[in-house]
């Protein structure tokens, strides 16, 4: 790895940035900066009782607002299958999987009952403690315990922050992300602030204790002009981490990269932070970032080592839209020191070459708007499968296995032609290097698409995948899941396929959002148990709105998990 005293520099495949000195405009650089403010906020469990007697808005049912304007990046016209190389064409034959807990989450009849309108995506998205499950979607938040009572809300994304100085912060503006912390015992809950050209924010929301009901730390972290689209977080030894898709009055696209100084954090002091950002102006940067990046996020009760640095991910496709030659992970490692002067640096540590694999569906030319659904022969209303963004989704989830370091995670691909199956890759760390260890596609025969999916890890080494589902006859839109054993054969999904829930109904909106993201964690308790949460169709769903969405939270374990 090369490192130099320059803002950017790209030499023997690397590339490196410095906080050294001040970059010339358009190259990268590591900024430090403090909080824009932090304080206290009320309970959670108060919130939750003054949103119980709140007046209701009257609501107008057909009112149906997207979260945000969406920002596309480049259209791509599908050209042709492209033969995925790691593809897995048939099912187990295991029987399928079983969940334990499986109960309905949040959904869009209560942003209704919230707001007196409906959003779409949802953005589903939770974590798993030690006696409780947090949810939260576009644009609510509730508590559960394990099994599956609600225990507090829906509540208003945005009143965690009411009376909180930086204002924005209270509104509901979305794309949230929920993660518990058991190294902490903390659970953090983020969003980002309405687009604006002149002032944007990243505002974290951290629980005082290891409660999710009670008050939480409020920090607002400054992004200027640019807006932090997107925002995928990680856990840390000390720091928590954040990557972002930026745009701006005066910056077209670009990824950000954020560390928030964890241990002021978790105890509400005043709290630093160091920004990088990618150019995606830059020819040498574009295709090595692609849509984004995913910052690791730590599973199991093993911490990474002091002195390791933190991984992110990305993956580029070379029939996508950003100019990659190759289809390739990959791996930038982010190094942050909170010393009294604070030193931090982030470099491309590797580029994986993975199988053969294609993002872009021949529904030109948006190439999203890919997935029928049963009874839907409007096009405009088929679902985004959001696979030509070329991008890993979330999580990163990442583990200390004590001899090397293991990270998977995911993404849609066209894995027949015309048919969504989910990527999956195990990459490893040992000696600081990085290896592909093994990689599949996961699209049995069937005709059925499988897309939308994250993937996680048990103590054991054994990988699970939860991901949406549907086809144009017969699956509506649902939720399923599938795994394998640490000692199987690499690359297959052994375990069966196990559904969560199948679908009733379909969404009928021209807006065909889908996710953006789904969430898979472990049960920090035994470290086996797997916790997933996805969005899926009821027929009442598809009678109350276009997007009658409904969420779904589960729970299973594979075979010959410990605790």
């Amino acid at each position: 790895m090369l490192l130099l005293a320059t803002g950017l520099c790209v030499a023997a495949g690397v590339i490196c940035l410095s906080p050294a000195r001040a970059a010339p405009p358009g190259e990268a650089k590591a900024r430090f900066f403090s909080e824009a403010t932090h304080d206290v906020s009320p309970t959670m469990k108060s919130l939750a009782r003054a949103a119980a007697t709140a007046a209701k808005p009257a609501g107008d049912p057909g009112l149906l607002l997207e979260i945000r304007p969406e920002r596309r990046g480049p259209e791509r016209v599908g050209t042709g299958h492209g033969v995925d190389a790691a593809r897995q064409s048939s099912f187990a034959s295991i029987s399928a999987l079983t969940p334990s807990a499986n109960f309905d989450g949040l959904s869009n009849n209560d942003n209704f009952a919230l707001y007196g309108g409906r959003v779409n995506p949802p953005d589903p998205v939770g974590a798993i403690g030690p006696n409780h499950y947090v949810e939260a979607i576009n644009l609510a938040v509730a508590v559960y315990n394990k099994s599956g009572t609600k225990l507090l809300g829906p509540i208003a994304l945005g009143s965690l922050w009411d009376g909180f100085a930086v204002p924005q912060c209270a509104d509901n503006a979305g794309d949230p992300i929920v993660m518990y912390d058991q190294f902490a015992d903390r659970w953090l809950i983020t969003q980002f602030t309405p687009p604006s050209d002149t002032d944007n924010w990243n505002c974290v929301a951290i629980s005082q204790t290891g409660d999710p009901t009670g008050a939480y730390y409020r920090y607002a972290f400054y992004t200027g002009p640019n807006f932090p689209d997107y925002p995928k977080f990680g856990v840390w030894t000390d720091s928590y981490v954040a990557t972002t898709r930026e745009f701006g009055p005066t910056v077209e696209y670009g990824i950000g990269v954020y560390a928030f100084e964890k241990n002021k954090m978790i105890n509400g002091q005043p709290a630093r932070a160091v920004g990088f950002y990618l150019d995606g102006n830059n020819p040498a940067i574009l295709p090595l970032v692609g849509d984004g990046l995913l910052p690791a996020y730590v599973d199991g009760k093993q911490k990474p080592l002091n002195a390791a640095s933190i991984p992110l991910v990305g993956t580029q496709d070379d029939g996508g839209g950003y100019g990659a030659t190759l289809d390739a992970v990959n791996i930038f490692e982010l190094s942050v020191k909170w010393r009294s002067t604070p030193v931090a640096s982030l470099a491309l540590a590797a580029q994986l070459p993975v199988a053969s694999f294609d993002s872009v569906f021949p529904c030109a030319p948006t190439s999203r708007d890919c997935l029928p659904q049963p009874g839907i022969v409007d096009p405009n209303q088929f679902l985004d499968v959001l696979s030509y963004r070329q991008r890993a989704l979330h999580r990163l989830a990442y583990r200390n296995m004590k001899t090397y370091d293991a990270m998977v995670t995911g993404q849609a691909v066209e894995a027949m032609p015309g048919v969504a199956g989910m990527r999956w890759y195990e990459i490893r760390r040992s000696g600081g290097s990085y290896s592909l260890f093994q990689q599949g596609t996961y699209a049995p025969n069937d005709g059925v698409h499988r897309w939308m999916g994250s993937v996680a890890m048990d103590k054991s080494g054994n990988i699970a995948m939860g991901y949406s589902v549907v086809n144009g006859t017969n699956v509506f839109p649902g939720i399923r899941y599938t795994g394998r054993l640490s000692r199987d054969a690499a690359g297959q999904m052994t375990q069966g396929e196990g559904t969560i829930i199948d679908g009733t109904g379909v969404q009928t909106s021209t807006n065909s959002r889908w996710g953006d993201y789904s969430s898979l964690n472990l049960d920090p308790v035994d470290d086996c148990t797997f916790w997933y949460v996805n969005e899926y169709y009821t027929a009442a769903g598809q009678a109350s709105s276009a997007a009658g969405w409904q969420t779904r939270i589960a729970s299973f374990a594979l075979p010959g998990c410990r605790p």
